[in-house]
């Protein structure tokens, strides 16, 4: 009997009658016969409304209790998806993230360890439609624990792979993968497949359909991962580790991605030896601070450098206080920041063998006098970093570049 994952997010959760249409669409997956587990977010607005409430409470939290009220959003839509399941007439049940998920790591950034599938087991195979809380599990010193924002589709992908699903859906706001921000190039297209490493680095780069972690666990997983509207019919997008059928022709470039989440921190003056950016880029680490875009560039005879990397714009404040924590150890010049900044980003198979593409992005920026502030690389990835007011232009001018606005990409 196919088993079934379906993950719904906060805009389809959004008031019971939004609760109701999620019934409708579980109720006819398990009218097919399959085993169904559904994985939910906390209603749209709550986390962030959680949030808030904790930041008033205490500035500097506990970050063990942080948790313990940001988790309270999914337990509750998991509650109300089982009592309105049970009201149509279907066997169903909600668990607690606590009950299931085992997770390690840092409070509020927590990563899955294990899921404890024998429990779904047996409610699955007792004809149980199962709902789960995403977002959460319980952490080594028995306390509830978060995966961090959009850690729902991590939760999914981690409990599919638990209970060997046949197949995960994410059910969001939007009905597919497009080839970039419909709101910024009315033209974008939906793609109808997506390769894993595709969907990685669209993920990780400011496509916002996907959780970054819960791709990466679906591809090292090879757990089928498909991408639906939860307000329409309509096809969606499949994430599969190759390209198929009249996929295997399109554009060496799938998208071009666009994130405003960015800003820019530079130290001049760092003593240029070997190990100045482990004391930097370290203790942000520990602090579980995210970083991108490291440039850095030593002038010539004179022992020092300067060194550019990006951090999250969320986690600014927090990176710029624990480097003012170095000083004396890392010895640097100046510190300063910006965070006016964009990053703009094609993602492609293509890329890995033709280094013409990555020319061709630098060429097209360039004519339209986009000046790059930094720029890295992956094997199918390129991405610069930009003036946050160029960033728009930098996506429709590259889109269009690509071919990604025509009817068939060449």
């Amino acid at each position: 009997m196919p088993r079934i994952v379906m993950k719904f997010g906060g805009t389809s959760m959004a008031g019971i009658e939004r609760i109701r249409s999620v019934a409708q669409r579980v109720q006819r997956e398990a009218a097919t016969g399959n085993q169904v587990l559904v994985v939910v977010s906390a209603m749209a607005g709550e986390t962030d409304r959680l949030v808030q409430l904790c930041r008033e409470a205490a500035p500097l939290h506990d970050p063990t209790e942080y948790d313990v009220v940001v988790a309270s959003g999914e337990q509750v839509t998991a509650g109300l998806l089982a009592m309105t399941l049970q009201a149509a007439g279907l066997k169903a049940r909600s668990f607690m993230g606590w009950q299931l998920v085992r997770a390690s790591g840092i409070h509020g950034n927590a990563r899955v360890e294990a899921v404890e599938a024998v429990t779904l087991d047996e409610a699955l195979t007792g004809g149980t439609v199962a709902v789960i809380p995403g977002f959460q599990g319980v952490s080594t010193d028995g306390r509830l624990a978060t995966l961090g924002r959009g850690g729902s589709d991590t939760s999914a992908v981690a409990i599919a792979a638990g209970v060997k699903a046949d197949r995960c859906d994410i059910y969001t706001d939007v009905d597919g993968v497009y080839t970039t921000d419909p709101r910024i190039v009315p033209r974008a297209r939906k793609l109808t497949q997506v390769t894993f490493e595709e969907m990685l680095e669209l993920a990780g780069v400011g496509a916002k359909v996907l959780q970054v972690r819960s791709v990466g666990l679906a591809m090292r997983e090879k757990l089928p991962l498909r991408v639906l509207s939860a307000f329409e019919d309509l096809p969606g997008t499949d994430i599969v580790a190759e390209l198929s059928g009249d996929n295997m022709e399109r554009n060496s470039i799938a998208g071009i991605a666009a994130d405003r989440n960015e800003a820019r921190i530079t130290l001049t003056g760092v003593p240029d030896k070997p190990g100045t950016v482990a004391q930097v880029i370290t203790p942000l680490a520990d602090a579980g601070i995210a970083f991108d875009m490291i440039v850095h560039a030593a002038t010539p005879n004179t022992g020092s450098s300067d060194l550019t990397f990006t951090v999250p714009r969320a986690s600014l404040a927090q990176a710029m206080s624990v480097i003012e924590g170095l000083k004396t150890k890392i010895g640097y010049a100046s510190l300063v920041h910006d965070d006016a900044v964009a990053k703009v980003s094609i993602v492609g198979v293509g890329i890995r063998s033709n280094p013409q593409l990555a020319a061709k992005m630098f060429e097209v920026l360039a004519e339209r006098q986009i000046n790059l502030l930094a720029v890295s690389t992956s094997e199918i990835k390129v991405s610069a970093l930009i003036g946050e007011q160029e960033l728009e232009l930098a996506v429709r001018v590259l889109h269009s570049a690509f071919g990604l606005d025509t009817e068939r990409a060449a």
